[in-house]
């Protein structure tokens, strides 16, 4: 997958800092932690992954569907740049 291979560091990046979350989260655990806390820690992790799981989805769109930005059908952009809003406001 090329568009992965483009964007490997910004990729990696955001997974190492989902890891450093995912260790605050068991830190809060063994620390007992009071719960409004974990819950905050859990609730931040949850958005970081639905923004790596939208730019997974979008950049899947723009390379193995259309781009919108390139396809020289027009009805075809129309219709990827659609899917990508959809993507972005449900995974919002």
């Amino acid at each position: 997958m090329s568009h992965l291979t483009k964007n490997k560091a910004k990729l990696i990046a955001r997974v190492r800092r989902l890891k450093g979350q995912l260790e605050a989260v068991e830190k809060s655990l063994t620390n007992e932690a009071p719960c409004g806390e974990t819950l905050n820690l859990v609730a931040s992790m949850r958005g970081a992954i639905t923004g790596l799981t939208a730019e997974l989805i979008e950049d899947h769109i723009r390379e193995h569907i259309s781009n919108p930005d390139k396809d020289d059908d027009a009805e075809r952009a129309q219709g990827a740049a659609e899917l990508i809003d959809v993507v972005r406001t449900y995974l919002k």
